[in-house]
C-alpha cells in the first residue's frame, strides 16, 4: 500500500515541477523560441500577403491611382474644327455639296490649349499624392491583417496549451484515483474521495472538449484571415515570441509611430494633395491660352493660312473665392484630422504598452512567486494525505491552485503576444 502511494507521490511532484523541468517556453533560448514561433505563423503571414482578397482589391486601387499620374499632367487633347463655306445656296459654286473641294471654301482649324502657371505640375502632384495615399492604405491594411493573424495565432496557442495542461493533470488524477481506491478498499479513506477524484476527472474532460472546439474555431479564424481554405492545416504553436528587453523604450516607440504609422502616412498624403489642390485653385485666377492654326482650302489646294490665340477670362470672382475657400477648408480639415489621428495613435500606443507590461509582470509573479508557493502547498498536502493528516478535498484544492496558476501564466503569455502584435501595428514595424 505504501509502495503505490510513494510512486504516485514521485509522479505527482514531477508533474508539479513541470514548469521548472519540462515546459518548452522556459527551456528554449531566444533563438530557439524565435524559430519555433515562426513555424506556421510566418507561412500564414506570407500567404495573406499574396492571397488576401482585401489586399488584392487595394492593389488594383494602387494600379488605378498610378494610371492617373500621366493623364493628370498631360496636355488636353487638341481640337479639330472643319468649316464648310458656301456649301449651299446661290453662292455655292457647285450647288449643294459637302465635299471640301466642291464648296466655296473649307477652313481646317487645329487648336491646342495650354494650361499655364504650373497647373499641370500641380495636377501631377495631386495624382502622385493619391498613389502615396493608396500605398499607405495598403500598408495600414497589411499591418491590420498581420496583427489580426498574430492575435488569432496567440488565441490558437491558448486552448492548445490549456488542453495539454489539462491532459497532464488528468493523467495525475487517474493515478490519484487509483490510490484513493486502494486506500478506500483498505478502509483508510471514505468513498467520497474516490467520487471526488472521478468528478474532477470528468470536469477536466469537459474542459478539454471545450478547448478542442476553441482550437477549431481559432484555426478557422486564422485560415479566413489569411484567405486560405477553411480546412487547410495549421501548425499547432508550441511557443510564443519573447521580447528580450524587460522594459520598452516608450520614447523610441512613439518616435517610430510618428514616423511609420500607416494611418499617419495616409493622412500625410491627403495633406499633400489638399495643399496642391489649394494652389491649383489659386492658379485658376490666371488665364490659360489656346493656340490655333487654320489653313483654308479652295478647290483642290490651300490658298491661305490663319493663326489664332484664345485666352479665357477668369472674371467669376465669386466662384473663384468659393473654390478657394473650399480648398482652404479641406486643407485645414486634413491637418486637424492628422493631429487627431496622432493623438489617438499615441494614446493607443501608451495603453497597449501598459497592458503588455502588466501581463508581463503578471507572468513573472506567477512564475516566480505563485507557482512555487502552490507547489509547496501541494507537496505539503500530498505528504499530509499520505499520513492521513489532510483530507482529500485539501489535496484537490492544492492541485487546483497549481492548475489555475499555470493557466494564468499561459493566459498572460497570450495577452503579451496580442499586445505585442498591436504595438507592431501601431509603430508600423516588427519588434
Amino acid at each position: 500500500m505504501n509502495k503505490p502511494l510513494g510512486w504516485v507521490l514521485a509522479s505527482m511532484i514531477t508533474i508539479v515541477l513541470l514548469p521548472k523541468l519540462g515546459w518548452a517556453d522556459d527551456m528554449l533560448d531566444s533563438s530557439q523560441t524565435s524559430a519555433a514561433a515562426d513555424v506556421g505563423l510566418q507561412e500564414l503571414l506570407h500567404w495573406a500577403d499574396v492571397h488576401n482578397p482585401d489586399l488584392a482589391v487595394i492593389n488594383y486601387e494602387i494600379e488605378a491611382a498610378e494610371g492617373r499620374i500621366i493623364p493628370a499632367g498631360a496636355l488636353p487633347d487638341p481640337v479639330l474644327r472643319v468649316e464648310l463655306m458656301d456649301f449651299a445656296g446661290p453662292a455655292a459654286p457647285n450647288g449643294f455639296s459637302v465635299l471640301p473641294n466642291r464648296v466655296g471654301g473649307t477652313r481646317y482649324t487645329v487648336m491646342q490649349s495650354f494650361p499655364l502657371w504650373g497647373k499641370r505640375d500641380m495636377r501631377t502632384e495631386i495624382a502622385t499624392a493619391g498613389v502615396s495615399e493608396a500605398k499607405s492604405r495598403r500598408i495600414a491594411l497589411l499591418a491590420e491583417i498581420h496583427s489580426k493573424i498574430k492575435t488569432a495565432y496567440a488565441q490558437f496557442y491558448q486552448p492548445f496549451q490549456l488542453k495539454r495542461l489539462n491532459e497532464e493533470i488528468l493523467a495525475l488524477l487517474q493515478d490519484i484515483e487509483a490510490i484513493t481506491r486502494t486506500r478506500y478498499s483498505n478502509g483508510l479513506v471514505p468513498q467520497q474521495d474516490v467520487i471526488r477524484a472521478q468528478v474532477e476527472k470528468t470536469t477536466l474532460r469537459s474542459e478539454i472538449i471545450t478547448l478542442e472546439a476553441e482550437q477549431k474555431q481559432a484555426k478557422a479564424r486564422l485560415n479566413a484571415m489569411a484567405g486560405r481554405p477553411q480546412h487547410a492545416p495549421v501548425t499547432e504553436p508550441q511557443t510564443l515570441r519573447r521580447i528580450a528587453s524587460t522594459k520598452f523604450d516608450v520614447a523610441a516607440l512613439q518616435e517610430k509611430a510618428q514616423r511609420n504609422n500607416p494611418l499617419l502616412r495616409t493622412q500625410d498624403a491627403q495633406i499633400t494633395a489638399a495643399e496642391a489642390s489649394r494652389r491649383l485653385v489659386e492658379k485658376n485666377r490666371y488665364p490659360d491660352v489656346t493656340l490655333g492654326l487654320a489653313p483654308t482650302q479652295r478647290g483642290g489646294g490651300i490658298d491661305g493660312w490663319e493663326a489664332m490665340v484664345e485666352v479665357n477670362i477668369p472674371i467669376r470672382f465669386d466662384t473663384r473665392r468659393a473654390q478657394e475657400s473650399e480648398a482652404s477648408a479641406m486643407l485645414g480639415a486634413a491637418k486637424v484630422r492628422q493631429q487627431s489621428i496622432a493623438n489617438n495613435v499615441m494614446g493607443e500606443l501608451q495603453e497597449t504598452i501598459v497592458a503588455y507590461e502588466a501581463a508581463r509582470d503578471q507572468e513573472h509573479l506567477v512564475t516566480n512567486t505563485l507557482l512555487p508557493q502552490a507547489e509547496l502547498t501541494f507537496r505539503s498536502a500530498l505528504a499530509g494525505y499520505e499520513n492521513s493528516k489532510v483530507d482529500f478535498a485539501t489535496l484537490l484544492d492544492a492541485q487546483r491552485a497549481i492548475r489555475l496558476a499555470r493557466q494564468d501564466k499561459i493566459r498572460a503569455q497570450v495577452v503579451q503576444e496580442i499586445r505585442l502584435s498591436e504595438i507592431e501595428r501601431i509603430i508600423g514595424e516588427e519588434l
